[in-house]
């Protein structure tokens, strides 16, 4: 493979991509569960962000992994790898509304943590269709992030 960008290069990124694929796939999963299992009286308010922000997180899921694949590598595709690589964990039993809120927030901040670190490595090797894909998911999951706090305002 010579695409300009050196095969140490090239495994560094994927490493990095495959972190945040993780994130963004337990975060996705994190997010749907919420969606189904919020109650009270921002239920519809929630209820909608949830799905919309699941949707988004969704679609964010195959570009990430297909970025994976064009610079050589495998992504990481089962629960045990996504576990492994993952920052955000589970969540215990089902949480009240505004734990939820929290939860997606320290999700989402993580994700966000995830997409920054990586994009040193992509900057190194002048991987700018990486640099491309980690800036629209910083944007994406700090305005998630943004949105969410904004409900926790008093």
């Amino acid at each position: 493979m010579d695409t300009g960008i050196s095969a140490k290069h090239r495994a560094s990124i994927a490493n990095g991509l495959s972190r945040v694929l993780a994130d963004t796939y337990v975060l996705y999963l994190k997010t749907h569960n919420f969606h189904w299992n919020v109650e009270g009286p921002m239920f519809q308010t929630l209820h909608q962000m949830f799905m919309d922000q699941y949707t988004e997180a969704w679609n964010a899921i195959d570009p990430i992994a297909e970025r994976i694949r064009a610079l050589g590598h495998y992504a990481p595709g089962s629960y045990r790898q996504f576990a492994k690589l993952a920052s955000i964990k589970e969540s215990e039993g089902v949480p009240k509304a505004g734990k939820m809120v929290r939860e997606l927030i320290a999700g989402q901040e993580a994700v966000a943590r995830t997409a920054r670190a990586a994009l040193p490595l992509a900057e190194r090797a002048n991987d700018q269709p990486t640099l491309d894909l980690l800036t629209q998911r910083l944007n994406s999951h700090e305005k998630n992030a943004w949105m969410l706090r904004a409900l926790l305002k008093k």
